[in-house]
């Protein structure tokens, strides 16, 4: 790929580069099939357990995460290193909102709420959007009505009743994985896959068909 790079870069400034580049076959195109497009984030609301809030970073980390955060949290932040076992911190940005009001996203972030409501989507019925922010809820305690006004979407995990925070977190994580990552297709039958894993295909890059569409 940095072959590619260079040339690429090289060709902007020199015509025959760019049309030797241009003539390639672009058909197929490898790349790190295990990652997800987009980004995700993952927060608490209110969280006063070091144990819950590492829990959520730790498996962020796992999953992932582009970033964690907490808005008005009642705990100290450096009880939940000794907790955080992967000492995610020092690999995954953790941003601290003193309130609702001073949260702030990236730019088409979904903020999306895990709540138990009548309104709420059931997770395995939600698509969820590839740039997103999930925020849960405090331990015995629901997300404000602040945070829920700001929310794009708010979805549940359909259970018969409430669930530890980090657990939450988790399998909202893990439905996001299964949904958007690439896998093998599951069987039918019980076992493995037995189809392989399908590989990316993709056409010539946008910036060779720009340029040929303006030499017609």
């Amino acid at each position: 790929m940095s072959n590619f790079v260079k040339v690429r870069l090289l060709s902007l400034h020199t015509p025959s580069l760019f049309f030797f580049i241009a003539s390639l076959p672009y058909k197929v195109c490898l790349c790190n099939t295990e990652r997800m497009r987009g980004y995700f984030g993952i927060g608490v609301e209110g969280i006063s357990k070091a144990s819950n809030l590492g829990a959520i970073t730790r498996t962020a980390h796992a999953f992932g995460a582009s970033f964690t955060f907490t808005v008005s949290e009642a705990i100290h932040i450096r009880e939940v290193d000794s907790v955080d076992t992967s000492s995610s911190s020092k690999s995954v940005p953790f941003y601290r909102f003193p309130s609702v009001e001073e949260m702030l996203l990236p730019k088409n972030c979904s903020l999306i709420g895990i709540e138990i409501t009548s309104a709420a989507i059931e997770l395995p019925s939600f698509h969820h959007p590839r740039c997103a922010a999930y925020v849960l809820g405090p331990e015995r305690g629901i997300l404000s009505n602040q945070i829920l006004d700001r929310c794009d979407y708010v979805v549940k995990v359909p259970m018969k009743f409430s669930i530890n925070v980090g657990l939450a977190g988790a399998l909202v994580m893990y439905d996001r994985l299964l949904s958007m990552g690439r896998f093998a297709p599951r069987a039918q039958r019980p076992g493995g896959p037995v189809e392989p894993k399908p590989v990316p295909v993709f056409g010539q890059p946008a910036w060779i068909k720009k340029h040929k569409s303006k030499n017609k």
